[in-house]
């Protein structure tokens, strides 16, 4: 349903839920003037609220979670990287977004890697149970062993995965802290973890 001013309803809904969260974290206070006359304050809020909850998202996830099209979420970020509310990383192929001045570079490389389905799988499970095989782990997400292989020379590379005795997580209360916080945007396994947290807290960083 459209509204009387041109904007789909569900796409209002969206956005306002998302600027609330924006207005409440630290960024707020940070829309200008000309953005509130035209209407632009609330894409912008709407996008630094939603990436308080789901930081390191790329660029399309942004743009197809918003309902944003192409250009306005181009015109959006690049503003809020202007105004320093945002920075953005390389991550292979794919540009991440961040609140700005929130994470260190190891913390970005973890939260590219929490992005994608595999890699994110062996990062939990491996916190859930350090003694997890590559083998445990290829059942676990349902995946081949070569598949398993693959991603942890990745991890390994990246500084976030030990190959040295099986399989280990590089600072793990660091990677723990990061996949809880942000639980609701890591799925049903991160959740699992984040209800049983202070199981796993015996790890040092």
């Amino acid at each position: 349903m459209t509204s009387p001013d041109g904007v789909d309803d569900n796409k209002r809904s969206t956005l306002r839920r998302f600027a609330a969260l924006g207005a409440a974290a630290p960024v707020a206070g940070f829309s200008e003037p000309a953005a509130a006359d035209t209407g632009e304050s609330d894409a912008r809020d709407a996008i630094a609220g939603y990436l308080s909850t789901t930081p390191g998202a790329h660029f399309s996830k942004i743009r197809d979670d918003l309902q944003l099209g192409t250009g306005e979420t181009q015109h959006h970020l690049r503003r809020l990287e202007e105004l320093e509310v945002l920075e953005q990383f390389s991550d292979g192929d794919y540009k991440r977004f961040v609140p700005a001045d929130r994470f260190d570079e190891f913390e970005k490389r973890t939260l590219g890697y929490l992005r994608r389905d595999t890699p994110r799988g062996m990062i939990i499970e491996l916190l859930l149970d350090p003694d997890a095989t590559a083998g445990d782990l290829a059942d676990s997400l349902d995946v081949s062993p070569p598949t398993v292989s693959k991603y942890a020379g990745k991890l390994e590379e990246a500084g976030l995965l030990s190959r040295d005795d099986g399989y280990a997580v590089e600072r793990p209360a660091t990677v723990m802290m990061l996949v809880v916080r942000h639980a609701d945007s890591f799925g049903e396994r991160a959740g699992e973890l984040a209800q049983n947290a202070d199981q796993f807290l015996e790890y040092e960083g």
